[in-house]
């Protein structure tokens, strides 16, 4: 019987990194970090300890591979949203594909927000290639504000806020503080709402109106 490492290897070198990382990931949020050792990981997936010095350099050079990793995930996560016509509908699609990548993937989501290993910190580049992921929902935003459905203002900001909602709310969810049936719908009704916070604000009433 062939090992998960001799699998990907037919697939190629970027299978290869995906079997790594995704038992390096399994066993981060299964036994913790004192699991993720190279030794470990590659009697998991049938390789030698060469293999993983080669890709990652040690331990530290893994556990920043993971964390790019996730970024890199749900990037192609939110290029699969479609565009359309209504820049309000694709920045709650962005969201959507949020929630659904970290419910997907959550032992990412820990690596990416969480830092299950205390002594990593992402560098400078990794930290650049992290928010570069969130420019397509700073693009969004802008688009609301051309299209008058949001206040000017500034889209980074704005798009930060968005996230910070986004992030609350799905932590709080893999937390299992929200109940499954209901999540979603909490989720739908978070983003409908900071749609409506950023909102034009309504006009002031014209001379004569008595409209309350």
């Amino acid at each position: 019987m062939s090992t998960p490492y001799q699998e990907a290897q037919r697939a190629g070198q970027a299978a290869v990194r995906a079997v790594i990382l995704d038992r390096a990931t399994a066993l981060l949020v299964a036994e913790g970090p004192a699991a993720l050792t190279v030794r470990r990981i590659a009697g998991d997936v049938g390789s030698s300890t060469k293999v993983l010095y080669t890709m990652f350099g040690g331990k530290e050079g893994l556990v920043d591979a993971l964390y790019r990793e996730g970024f890199a995930r749900l990037r192609r996560a939110q290029e699969q949203v479609p565009r359309g016509e209504d820049p309000l509908a694709y920045l709650t699609a962005l969201g959507r594909a949020y929630r659904e990548h970290a419910l997907a993937e959550p032992g990412y989501y820990r690596v990416m927000f969480e830092q299950p290993v205390p002594e990593f910190r992402a560098g400078e580049e990794a930290l650049a290639a992290a928010d570069d992921v969130f420019e397509a929902s700073v693009g969004a935003v802008r688009a609301c504000m051309a299209a008058g459905v949001f206040r000017p203002g500034d889209a980074h900001e704005v798009s930060k806020l968005f996230w910070a909602a986004s992030h609350g709310a799905v932590s709080l969810e893999l937390a299992g503080h929200f109940p499954a049936a209901d999540a979603g719908v909490l989720y739908d009704k978070l983003m409908t709402a900071m749609g409506t916070a950023c909102g034009l604000a309504a006009p002031p009433p014209s001379e004569g109106d008595t409209t309350p």
